[in-house]
């Protein structure tokens, strides 16, 4: 029988945690329980942020504003060799880590996982964050209101991220 490593190193950290905590005379159980509430309070505190992204999301898909973004946009697109399939993700992305994953998995059950377009999805999924998911829900749990700064630095990394995806899949797989 093979024993992994792997499998045993959360256990392993949380004894780890446990024995130091009963080493230090800390009352681990109630300390644990503590932070169970405080949990639950979190994740109620971020409900509105989260359903507020939800329903923005979905607005903007449903209402065909999308669509008609990406072709007012696509004389442009087709300048820079840029395909127009792949605008949705790349709007998406910053904005929803769900809402980008059900694009990309749109675009590669469509185009197929080893078209162009479904390896420059793929690309683009791991080269981008959700920025302003992030920001909304961590900067709101922890009640950070200005946050002008992180958005200009995450939005510019999102656009390097999808310019380096184009980039990396047109040098490596051709089109």
């Amino acid at each position: 029988m093979l024993v992994h490593i792997s499998n045993w190193i959360i256990p392993l950290i949380i004894l780890t945690v446990l024995l130091y905590g009963t080493y230090k005379r800390v009352p681990t159980y109630e300390t644990f329980v503590e932070g169970g509430k405080e949990g639950v309070k979190m994740a109620v505190s971020l409900l509105p942020f989260l359903l507020g992204m939800i329903v923005s999301i979905s607005i903007f898909r449903a209402s065909g504003a999308l669509d008609a973004f990406v072709n007012l946009i696509d004389p442009v697109l087709s300048i820079f060799n840029i395909p127009s399939e792949i605008v949705p993700l790349a709007i998406t992305r910053p904005i929803s880590g769900t809402a980008s994953l059900s694009i990309a998995t749109d675009l590669i059950k469509t185009e197929g996982p080893d078209s162009f377009i479904g390896q420059l999805a793929s690309t683009m999924q791991g080269s981008t964050d959700t920025t302003l998911y992030v920001l909304t829900v961590y900067f709101g749990a922890v009640g950070i209101r200005k946050m002008g700064d992180a958005l200009k630095v995450g939005l510019l990394a999102d656009f390097v991220g999808i310019i380096a995806s184009l980039v990396v899949c047109y040098l490596i797989f051709g089109s």
